[in-house]
């Protein structure tokens, strides 16, 4: 069979939103101008979710399901469902429903435009904390001026891609995902379309500030050296403020002899701000290092605990 639209989403304990989600995507496709097929990637989770994506898929069989062995996390849920996405269109977007559905249709019609692909970008965060907002602010703003490609502020990964964009984004075969990122360093046509984006349907925000933080992380060592080269900077300024206590030591010594900062003041406090520096500078390295370890494992990026509605054959990027 034919396929022309994959939507792909990645699901964890999502009991609450996914009834509501169904309806929604179901009135979408119906609207879309060939065979569709919804892919829904249980990452491992601890609720009925599992069992509601099993009624569905009994109950319509353009959805297919894959259900990972454990929690992968969010990233590699996403290129689980790319890699068995049979589609010419691919769409991912999340299961909380904070990215309206109905956005597909001005994707396909900015696909159909020439795009291959077709990005969703926030002009709005509602009912979101100050402190979220903020946060996501800087780190999309310090992204983009630090990262090695162009990626742009304000995006998540609900997007629309090309086939041909895909098989090159299966093709990667790097173990830390950040699919933002690498959509971006594919290049090909992009665009985006604008929307505000809307407060959780139900359940629980599943992105708590640590998980966040640690995808802000993955993205900024991912795509940028700058923070290896922030060691060299530091270790030369910290060589250049060594240099300046001890010259105003020796004017201590030499002019003020009875001076409150004694020589054992100054030395612990230098010992402290060395200390620092090393440390980070440890820190970072260490965040490559950790990089470069998990690629030579080789470990698959992830396992199959259950499939339905796929062939054997269907995955043709084996991880």
């Amino acid at each position: 069979m034919y396929l022309k639209y994959s939507l792909i989403v990645p699901v964890y304990n999502e009991e609450k939103t996914l009834p509501e989600l169904y309806r929604r995507i179901e009135g979408v496709i119906e609207q879309l101008d060939g065979q569709t097929e919804l892919i829904l990637v249980n990452d491992g989770s601890r609720d009925r979710s599992l069992q509601i994506i099993r009624e569905l898929h009994q109950k319509d069989p353009r959805v297919s399901y894959l259900s990972l062995a454990r929690n992968f996390g969010h990233q590699i849920a996403v290129t689980a469902g790319l890699n068995f996405a049979r589609g010419q269109v691919i769409v991912i977007m999340d299961a909380d429903l904070q990215d309206p559905p109905e956005l597909i249709l001005e994707m396909v019609e900015k696909w159909r435009q020439g795009y291959q692909v077709v990005y969703a970008q926030r002009t709005q965060r509602r009912k979101e904390g100050w402190f979220k907002r903020f946060t996501a602010y800087l780190f999309y703003r310090l992204l983009k001026r630090l990262a090695d490609v162009d990626i742009p502020t304000d995006t998540g990964d609900f997007c629309l891609m090309d086939r041909q964009v895909v098989d090159v984004l299966n093709s990667m075969p790097e173990r830390n995902r950040y699919i933002r990122g690498l959509r971006s360093w594919v290049g090909f046509q992009q665009t985006s379309v604008l929307f505000e984006r809307d407060p959780r349907f139900a359940g629980e925000v599943k992105y708590t500030f640590s998980k966040s933080f640690a995808l802000a992380i993955n993205g900024l060592v991912s795509f940028s050296k700058v923070p290896l080269r922030l060691s060299t900077y530091v270790g030369l300024l910290s060589a250049v403020v060594a240099i300046l206590m001890a010259v105003l030591v020796l004017y201590w010594r030499l002019v003020v002899p009875h001076s409150p900062l004694t020589n054992f003041t100054i030395i612990l406090v230098a010992i402290f701000f060395l200390g620092a520096v090393q440390l980070v500078s440890i820190g970072i390295l260490g965040e490559y290092i950790g990089r470069i370890y998990e690629e030579v494992k080789g470990r698959p990026l992830y396992t199959l605990g259950e499939v339905g509605g796929f062939s054997s054959e269907s995955n043709i990027y084996k991880q």
